[in-house]
């Protein structure tokens, strides 16, 4: 990555070793720090928040429904901005580690409605009408690196990089952009627990692929969001934003 992300991104610029200083602290062995992860209203972007419990979950119906202000995450009117999270999924956590966890959560809305982006609902609803299968499920997620001012990672300001051929699966400082933060991720989802399956880099420079799956049921979903939601909070780390858009694939300079 250049050095003008570097210069650009407020998250590069801090000491990352210093935060290592904090998290060796220890705590009792009892407290866990969960991380709350959902679906704002927009449908495609995650919102996450902490809290503490005094005990270690097994189960996803061990902990407690939480609520935040849904006005905030378009999902609720300012005069009525209660929405309710309701855990779904636990996965380890790789950024805390230790019994700490990151939570997959539904939405409902302050009546018991859940909101308009949560999907779960019905999709689970479908799922208890077949308990008698094993649907298996797999997923390929394509995205592309950023700059923190938006442009492709790599890419010259004022120009294309060279038409596509050894971009796919390829190899050299020329041809593939921020392998770290592809690796990072990949190791953070299989510690988490979630089912990525391979990665690869695609066809156009700072474009990227990674497989989910396969997966049972309902939960090919819930790995695929919490996939999304470190490869979100990985990218933070190293000062570079990614967009889920799957017709990046068709560029030909």
């Amino acid at each position: 990555m250049s050095n003008r992300i570097l210069e650009d991104s407020p998250n590069a610029h801090i000491n990352k070793t210093i935060l290592d200083r904090y998290l060796s602290l220890p705590v009792k062995e009892n407290i866990v720090q969960a991380t709350y992860v959902w679906i704002d209203g927009t449908g495609e972007d995650l919102r996450c928040k902490d809290r503490t419990l005094d005990f270690i979950p097994s189960k996803p119906s061990d902990l407690p429904i939480w609520n935040y202000d849904g006005s905030s995450c378009y999902q609720a009117l300012g005069s009525n901005s209660d929405t309710y999270l309701h855990p779904v999924a636990i996965y380890k956590d790789p950024f805390r580690r230790g019994n700490n966890i990151l939570v997959m959560c539904d939405t409902y809305k302050f009546d018991g409605t859940p909101t308009e982006t949560n999907h779960r609902k019905s999709c689970l609803e479908v799922v208890n009408k077949c308990l008698d299968e094993e649907p298996w499920f797999g997923i390929e997620q394509e995205y592309t690196f950023l700059d923190f001012d938006g442009y492709p990672l790599g890419w010259p300001k004022n120009g294309f990089p060279g038409p596509q051929g050894p971009y796919y699966c390829g190899v050299g400082a020329n041809k593939v952009y921020a392998r770290d933060v592809v690796d990072a991720h990949y190791r953070a989802c299989l510690y988490a627990g979630i089912k990525v399956s391979g990665t690869n880099a695609e066809v156009m420079p700072a474009q990227w692929e990674y497989q989910v799956g396969p997966c049972v049921g309902i939960s090919i979903g819930d790995d695929l969001w919490m996939s999304r939601f470190l490869l979100h909070r990985i990218a933070e780390e190293f000062g570079v934003s990614r967009k889920e858009d799957p017709h990046q694939a068709s560029y030909r300079p």
